[in-house]
């Protein structure tokens, strides 16, 4: 599943990002349509980045079944990791007009 921006930090500690009717409006597309915000990044945001990689039987055993998807896969690999339930990174960034901090 592709990994977008978390979520905004502000006042609230932890500001829904969302969807609002001056932003792109949700993908509809499969992997997209679970991201969290579409919003256009400005200077001074601060946000989380989220990336993480997750076993999930219910996901994994049909990519591993299906002719389409098992070529990108390494069962002997995957099995090491399954149970575990996986891991999630999540960092704090500032938006600034020449990147971010």
């Amino acid at each position: 599943t592709p990994h977008g921006l978390g979520h905004l930090i502000g006042i609230d500690t932890h500001d829904v990002g969302g969807y609002l009717s001056h932003t792109p409006p949700r993908s509809g597309r499969p992997g997209l349509k679970s991201l969290r915000t579409a919003r256009v990044l400005a200077e001074g945001m601060v946000l989380t980045v989220e990336p993480g990689l997750y076993f999930i039987e219910a996901l994994i055993e049909p990519a591993l079944a299906s002719d389409k998807t098992s070529g990108f896969f390494v069962p002997g690999a995957i099995d090491r990791f399954r149970g575990t339930g996986g891991v999630r990174l999540e960092d704090v960034v500032v938006v600034c007009a020449d990147g971010v901090d």
